[in-house]
């Protein structure tokens, strides 16, 4: 269960995309940035803790795949470590029902989904490598839940913040959390400022270097 006090932070970090965040991570020197996981549509959006699972080829592990979803929390982004296989699949339309049902708030995937088209005319937020029709049964399977994983070349720990939207998937480490909300607040602010400075008149790079904007966004 989500504690109010994060819930609150989270409600506050929706209002942002994933290049606002990414450029916090940046300046914090953090790599949360899944390289090559992108979003199955447009205008859905999944930001949340994280709830890892971590799949093997079939035969290192005997757990069939799925048996963990009824264990996610309400509000959890469930994050699948296929190990970026994209000969067979790690979900489906029977996961995507239960998890609407269980108000999952959506899965990143380090490999293929499928059943498209039943992802899409519900609208959940699934973000993977791609889509392929081939079931993952007797070719991965479930070996472990709520461990380290590795999803686009990320380290992602559990409980760790997924945001995940049109531009992409990052992952922000929950210790690090009240540092990120305050770089992209002074990165909100002072791009009010120079937005304003420029409608008046005033060139762009003059606005830049008057309101520090280069030195928000540049590694400490």
């Amino acid at each position: 269960m989500i504690s109010k006090e994060l819930q609150a932070k989270i409600d506050e970090l929706k209002t942002y995309n994933t290049p606002n965040v990414s450029d916090a991570l940046d300046k914090l020197g953090i790599s949360g940035q899944a390289y090559g996981i992108k979003p199955l549509q447009f205008g859905t959006r999944a930001v949340g803790p994280v709830f890892t699972v971590k799949y093997l080829p079939a035969g290192l592990v005997k757990t069939g795949a799925g048996q963990y979803l009824d264990d996610v929390p309400e509000g959890y982004v469930v994050v699948l470590d296929n190990e970026g296989r994209t000969d067979c699949t790690s979900w489906g339309d029977i996961m995507t029902k239960v998890a609407i049902r269980n108000k999952v708030a959506g899965t990143v995937i380090n490999g293929v989904c499928r059943d498209v088209d039943v992802i899409l005319g519900l609208k959940y937020p699934m973000f993977s490598k791609g889509y392929y029709m081939r079931t993952g049964k007797d070719r991965s399977a479930q070996a472990a839940v709520n461990v380290p994983v590795s999803v686009g070349g990320c380290a992602v720990y559990p409980e760790d913040i997924a945001v995940a939207d049109e531009s992409g998937v990052i992952f922000v480490p929950v210790s690090k959390l009240d540092q990120v909300l305050e770089l992209i607040r002074n990165v909100y602010a002072a791009e009010e400022k120079i937005e304003e400075a420029v409608n008046n008149g005033m060139r762009l790079d003059e606005a830049r270097r008057i309101f520090k904007y280069d030195e928000l966004n540049r590694k400490s």
